[in-house]
């Protein structure tokens, strides 16, 4: 399990390679839900998402060898554009693995950054690719299986605990599960009292069916949101939500870009459907909890195109 002493050396470790996002209270929001809400504002991070914490963390615990050798991220979108951008900065060599369907968006801006772009079928033959890319001597940066990356996603965590102490319930999304495993040990070390929430959308349930199941499992995945979609949760993450997390909840991705809009008119800021299921997923929240609930929204991405958001309004009716 990772520890809050991991977190802080992970913090000392990003120092001055990424940035130290805001974290405010939302009065647009408070108002749409009926109860205080506070956002961790991760959209404004390097590359637009919180993975930069974990890719710098990586990078910058490697040897000179491994960073002359260079490095390999499979991605479903924002893990391969931290990577690249985060690499290019280190002067590190990266070479990212993304499904054909990950958005055109974030292929550009991993190969702008400098990375050598692999495309297969789907997230399963990226995965299948690495090894391979591990013989040539790649020093694989799993976007969530690797406890150093853990602990950079949770210094997101650890900057909340030190910024709003007064949350009651914090919500987090969850992809293969490296945030919510970095955030919910922070806040546990630092707000014991803090519940940590998971949510996911239908369709990218890797967490919730492997907390079912007892433990991690293939999933099928057909969510629209690529950045959540991961292939199955490991061992890592899936003991950190088992042992940390109050529950897993799942939205449909109708409501996840219902959540978006609502961010952009409520909350005026513009979120990817990742961060947009946060919305529905604290309605639920406050339904189990009751009155008193403050609720700590951790806004993790804001990688989207307006065509994207537009073509979904279109296709689920939220014009």
């Amino acid at each position: 399990m990772i520890g809050i002493a991991d977190i802080e050396a992970a913090a000392r470790l990003v120092e001055g390679h990424v940035v130290r996002t805001p974290t405010v209270p939302s009065p647009g929001l408070s108002e749409l839900l009926g109860a205080p809400v506070t956002a961790k504002l991760e959209l404004l991070q390097r590359t637009g998402s919180f993975k930069a914490r974990g890719a710098a963390a990586k990078l910058l615990s490697l040897s000179e060898a491994e960073r002359a050798a260079g490095v390999v991220a499979v991605s479903g979108g924002n893990h391969g554009i931290a990577l690249a951008v985060m690499a290019a900065a280190l002067d590190v060599k990266a070479t990212v693995v993304m499904p054909r369907t990950a958005p055109a968006r974030s292929i550009r801006l991993a190969e702008a950054a400098g990375a050598s772009v692999r495309l297969t079928d789907g997230m399963d033959s990226a995965f299948e690719l690495v090894p391979r890319l591990r013989d040539e001597g790649l020093t694989l940066v799993h976007p969530f299986d690797d406890p150093v990356v853990i602990a950079g996603q949770g210094t997101v965590g650890l900057e909340l605990a030190e910024d709003a102490d007064d949350l009651t319930d914090v919500i987090v999304s969850i992809g293969g599960g490296g945030l919510i495993a970095g955030v919910a040990a922070a806040l546990r070390a630092r707000r014991p009292g803090v519940r940590v929430w998971g949510v996911e959308t239908a369709g990218a349930q890797a967490m919730s069916e492997a907390l079912a199941a007892g433990g991690p499992l293939p999933v099928a995945v057909s969510s629209i949101v690529t950045t959540l979609s991961a292939p199955s949760v490991s061992q890592l993450t899936y003991d950190h939500a088992a042992a940390l997390v109050e529950e897993v909840l799942v939205v449909p991705d109708r409501e996840a870009v219902r959540g978006s809009l609502e961010f952009a008119e409520h909350a005026k800021v513009w979120t990817e459907p990742a961060a947009g299921c946060l919305l529905p997923a604290a309605r639920q929240v406050l339904d189990r909890v009751g009155g008193g609930a403050r609720i700590g929204l951790v806004v993790c991405g804001g990688n989207v195109t307006h065509q994207e958001i537009a073509g979904w309004t279109e296709r689920f009716g939220l014009g």
